[in-house]
Formats: structure tokens, sequence, C-alpha cells
């Protein structure tokens, strides 16, 4: 099945602490169901001093479940995906707007 959401798109979040924080995917995980999101669901990771890194307080983006995340479309506003063929081309567009992604 094609993804509906994909690395580089611009997503609103839709639930959780979150809610509302807009941001760019930077990592898929289709096996879990799960996104990385910039800015998003940030932890704070604390690591030990390495010769290599100078270790502390790290903040780390963890994934979130795509269920969660909505695509935005160029109205900033959330939308859904849909799926429709264009000459022998399969396209995603938004639902609202229908315009290709």
């Amino acid at each position: 099945m094609a993804a509906k959401l994909k690395k580089g798109d611009t997503v609103v979040v839709l639930a959780g602490k979150d809610k509302g924080k807009k941001g760019e995917i930077t990592q898929v995980m289709p096996k879990d169901n799960k996104a990385v999101v910039e800015g998003v669901n940030v932890a704070i990771r604390h690591t030990k001093q390495s010769a290599a890194s100078q270790g502390g307080r790290l903040a780390k983006a963890m994934p979130i479940d795509l269920s969660n995340l909505a695509l935005m479309d160029k109205d900033g506003k959330a939308t859904r995906v849909g799926f429709r063929m264009e000459g022998d081309k399969k396209v995603r567009f938004a639902k609202t707007t229908g315009e290709v992604l």
C-alpha cells in the first residue's frame, strides 16, 4: 500500500501533548506505524561525556504515531490524503484543495 505520509512532508499534530505543533517528517517507520517529526515529541536524554561528545542533556525527537499526524495543505490547514491516477502515474492529493502533493 502506498504511504500517505512521507519523509519531507510538513505535518500538524492532531493529538497528544504537542497538539497543534507543526514540523517536517525526518524519518518514517512503516512497520511500527510511527514517524519522527522535527521539534515534536521531544525528550531529554542525559548522556555521559566521552572523548567524542560533550555529554549533558540532549534533546531528541522521539517517534510519534502516524494516526496523530495530518498533512498540511498550502493554506496551512490539516488535510487528509487521497490517491488518484493521473495518466499512468498514481499521485497523492490533498482532500481539502484537490491539489497534487
